[in-house]
């Protein structure tokens, strides 16, 4: 059955709920580059109108990728909840905004149903809200994971600590810690890209990092964002190991094209369960996302961007992780043009991953050759603490030498936090002020860079000085 949508004299008739969604997406490059976006503003507000009337039951039903072709489609099918859809049974896309909109909604409300909400649910509502809306139903949708500490309570940002080197010297690498500690970040993960994905290299990262927690007693983790094949084998030999990373996708075709697989995500889980390094809590997993990642793999079966996006969080919240970001601006202008574009997206990934129960954090980013800049990535970083966030970057200058990118610095998540009164997490924040490194009143550094106290004999044998 289609779907038709009349304005003035004209009817737009939509094949396919596939089709549909597509159509009613706000404008992005990726759906331009891939031929399925709407042709006129036009065309595009007459996809939301019928959006609006589509009823969840229906989304439940017809699967924008077939069930039989896909294990994404599958997880989705075979995990929904039905008892958590009930109160949402009766309810049509557009109802469901109202009722994520609604003051009565509270977080309860949001955590009772999010088992029940499909990421095609989340995401056909999303293409009907503007900015503010998606920043003001994602205050409502909390979401608190721990490891050694606790990520996404309500009043706090987290900062995912990013000291990437292009040679992965351990001096430059010890440098960018040091910084990144002395301005409060680390919260989240101190998480390295490594340039070389050797099992030796990332053995000795993992070491790196491990011995200067342990030392310091750092209530964080650690994490080197490798291939979960090279990590699952590190933790068969032994190494410390705190967080098990993976890029993940909407699709099955596209998790191949990473060389990933459900039940490969399923082995790692438990093998970094069965380590028990946590103290507060055993969300293990720590998972990146980006708008674009199916359709630069060819994975994308005709769907639109934002929709594949969401679907990948439903894979995420199959292994219930620490931590999930979205590296929104990364994969380049093909896929997200210009800063509003980047701005929407990472509004919109925000919000559906926080409705489907994600801790959800955005690599506030963007590449040189796409049309947008600082001030750009300065709004976007101000609208995702407003929403809630639970962590973003922290890039030394925000300027990724090692990937080539640019993202959000430690002085930039500073600015957040004392804007909006948000806290570091509470454990990482008691370590602060413990250690002398920021004043307990303001929040704020207390500018001893004492760093030869603070570090000693790793600074010494790390590069320190």
């Amino acid at each position: 059955m289609s779907f038709a949508s009349t304005l003035g004299s004209v009817t737009y008739r939509f094949a396919s709920l596939r089709e549909l969604f597509a159509k009613a997406s706000p404008r992005r490059s990726a759906d331009e580059l891939a031929g399925v976006a709407a042709e006129s503003e036009t065309e595009r507000v007459a996809a939301q109108r019928a959006l609006a009337d589509v009823p969840l039951r229906r989304i439940l039903d017809e699967q924008v990728i077939p069930y039989e072709s896909d294990d994404v489609t599958r997880l989705v099918v075979d995990t929904h909840d039905a008892r958590a859809f009930e109160r949402l049974r009766s309810l049509t896309v557009g109802e469901l905004r109202e009722w994520f909109l609604d003051d009565r909604t509270t977080a309860a409300d949001c955590a009772a149903v999010r088992a029940g909400l499909t990421p095609e649910m989340v995401a056909a509502a999303s293409k009907l809200m503007r900015n503010q809306d998606l920043i003001a139903a994602a205050q409502k949708c909390l979401v608190e994971k721990r490891f050694r500490n606790t990520i996404g309570a309500k009043g706090t940002l987290a900062v995912r600590l990013q000291p990437n080197h292009p040679t992965d010297d351990a001096a430059g690498i010890a440098a960018s810690i040091v910084d990144g500690l002395l301005l409060g970040s680390g919260d989240a993960v101190i998480g390295i890209n490594p340039a070389s994905d050797s099992p030796s290299n990332v053995e000795r990262l993992l070491h790196l990092m491990d011995e200067l927690i342990a030392r310091l007693e750092i209530p964080t983790q650690s994490c080197v964002l490798t291939h979960v094949t090279t990590q699952m084998d590190l933790m068969r030999q032994g190494v410390p190991l705190d967080l098990v990373f993976q890029s993940i996708a909407g699709t099955e075709a596209t998790n191949k094209s990473f060389g990933v697989t459900l039940s490969m995500l399923q082995e790692a889980h438990a093998q970094a369960l069965e380590l028990r390094r946590g103290t507060l809590g055993s969300s293990v997993m720590y998972f990146e996302t980006g708008q674009g990642s199916c359709l630069s793999a060819g994975g994308n079966h005709g769907v639109d961007a934002q929709t594949c996006e969401a679907r990948a969080y439903a894979v995420a919240r199959a292994f219930d992780p620490l931590l999930v970001n979205t590296v929104v601006g990364f994969i380049g202008p093909e896929y997200l043009y210009d800063g509003k574009q980047i701005i929407r997206a990472g509004l919109e990934d925000h919000f559906c991953g926080k409705a489907l129960g994600l801790p959800m954090g955005v690599d506030v980013c963007y590449t040189n050759h796409a049309e947008a800049d600082q001030d750009d990535m300065d709004t976007l970083l101000t609208l995702l603490g407003v929403a809630g966030c639970a962590f973003v970057i922290g890039v030394p200058g925000a300027d990724d030498i090692m990937l080539n990118y640019q993202s959000t610095s430690f002085h930039d998540a500073l600015y957040l936090r004392k804007s909006l009164g948000l806290r570091p997490s509470p454990e990482f924040e008691a370590w602060l002020v413990r250690s002398g490194l920021f004043d307990a009143q303001r929040l704020l550094p207390t500018g001893a860079g004492d760093v030869q106290r603070l570090l000693g004999a790793w600074g010494e044998s790390h590069g320190g000085r």
